[in-house]
């Protein structure tokens, strides 16, 4: 063979080698439960891997069945786990106290907290949330048979149970309404079905959840306040491109029935538009 013809054929078995390992630099996408082939876009604590923030012990958003032995289950965990499966991750839990939840957000040890964290002004200042995946407004709960309360102006006069250190105590105050000091939901609800307190007023979702685990309850809604409060997942601030796809799979999870489906597992009803 002469020396033209071995250059010729060393230059061609480069040149294919070359495509070779240029084609197989690609990175092949996934989906389906896969690792996302944009996961390392997202800034993740661990890549593919989407680490959760959540009590643990906060019925029914998150918490463990079988009387606190069994698996970590509840409704923000059930939607967080969707939306990681429509982005093609898997996930983690960390299982931490709130007072603390927010110092683990800002050291970096997860990606998100979902935990039933409203909005407001002063964390939208710090922190980056998803579109709200609950909605819920303040009722004023009455005994089923009466009639008498149907509008925050008829607690004027009436004597509401409320916890003291809780916005709905000024809400009540403000009505004109007298408060009876309780510690929680529970004791409001006790003193409301003893008939010693005319109504209480609290969050919506407090109510549903109540009556679903103890329906038929004897109580019911009078009325509900014009504002409702707004509960997202929460991002430090350099995670826009991830809360970008999480809101496109709350979008997804919204459209096929899976918000619903979940919402209605724990309240009855649709919490999450």
């Amino acid at each position: 063979m002469s020396r033209r013809l071995i250059a010729v054929t060393a230059l061609v078995i480069a040149a294919a080698t070359l495509t070779a390992c240029s084609g197989s630099s690609t990175p092949a996408s996934t989906s389906g439960g896969g690792e996302s082939s944009a996961s390392s876009d997202f800034g993740l604590v661990k890549d593919g891997t989407l680490t959760v923030a959540t009590e643990g012990t906060y019925r029914p958003f998150s918490f463990h069945g079988d009387g606190g032995s069994g698996d970590l289950t509840g409704f923000d965990v059930e939607i967080i786990q969707a939306v990681a499966d429509k982005l093609g991750l898997e996930v983690t839990f960390q299982e931490t106290q709130w007072d603390a939840i927010f110092a683990g957000l800002d050291a970096g040890r997860f990606d998100v907290i979902a935990n039933q964290v409203s909005i407001n002004e002063d964390r939208e200042k710090k922190y980056l949330f998803s579109e709200p995946y609950t909605v819920s407004p303040g009722v004023i709960v009455v005994a089923d048979d009466d009639d008498s309360i149907s509008s925050f102006a008829d607690l004027d006069g009436k004597t509401t149970a409320q916890s003291l250190t809780s916005n709905w105590n000024d809400l009540a105050k403000e009505s004109g309404a007298k408060v009876e000091a309780v510690e929680g939901w529970a004791q409001a609800v006790e003193l409301l079905r003893q008939g010693r307190v005319d109504a209480t007023i609290n969050d919506k979702l407090t109510f549903l959840d109540y009556e679903k685990t103890n329906s038929p309850s004897g109580l019911k809604i009078a009325a509900e306040t014009e504002d409702a409060g707004k509960q997202a997942f929460v991002f430090t601030k350099d995670k826009k491109a991830l809360v970008e796809a999480v809101d496109g799979a709350l979008d997804e999870l919204r459209a096929d029935g899976t918000l619903a489906e979940i919402s209605d597992k724990y309240f009855g009803e649709d919490v999450t538009k």
